[in-house]
């Protein structure tokens, strides 16, 4: 079952399916240590990586788990990072949201556009119940994001991650269909 992914629109931004175009933006979004220095992995040392990113960007649509969105900035068309929905369980109609911004964007209400758009896309088109999202308990910008469109902290994984030999701690935050308010995002 393949899971097409969304054109979406914000007054501010485009989401849309990847395309080989987005190789070396991506590429320099993954390569930036700051941009990375709460991620769950190192950043990107060489180009390939970008290639495999977006072949596993297809994969995961063909095979209905999961889509990811490219974002541009409307006035311009710069990329200014992405956002996607993984781990997509029709049965238990639920998913996991994560999202990486370029450091140029940051401070400037883009994540929450974009989780407010993508929230409002599962939860309407893929009649989701459960959206889940974890973030690096330091990554409190991240963490102000989430419980803007109204997720809530549900806990913490203690040491669930080791990058570049440091262990870091995660917040698992939960959002349900319940507690969902579509309204706009508030910057």
């Amino acid at each position: 079952m393949t899971l097409a992914t969304p054109v979406l629109h914000t007054a501010r931004l485009r989401l849309r399916p990847f395309t080989d175009a987005d190789a070396d933006p991506l590429f320099a979004l993954h390569s930036s240590a700051h941009v990375l220095r709460y991620w769950d992995s190192a950043p990107w040392t060489e180009r390939a990586r970008a290639d495999r990113f977006l072949e596993a960007c297809r994969k995961m649509e063909d095979e209905g788990t999961g889509v990811r969105v490219a974002i541009d900035r409307v006035s311009d068309g710069a990329f200014v990072g992405w956002c996607g929905l993984t781990g997509w369980n029709p049965d238990f109609r639920s998913a996991s949201m994560g999202y990486c911004f370029a450091e140029a964007a940051w401070g400037q209400g883009y994540a929450t556009e974009t989780a407010h758009a993508v929230l409002t896309w599962a939860f309407d088109t893929l009649d989701l119940n459960r959206v889940q999202a974890e973030t690096d308990t330091r990554n409190l910008a991240s963490a102000r994001v989430l419980e803007k469109v109204g997720f809530v902290r549900e806990g913490t994984l203690r040491e669930d991650c080791v990058v570049n030999g440091e262990v870091s701690d995660s917040w698992v935050f939960g959002l349900l269909r319940r507690e969902w308010r579509p309204s706009a995002p508030t910057r």
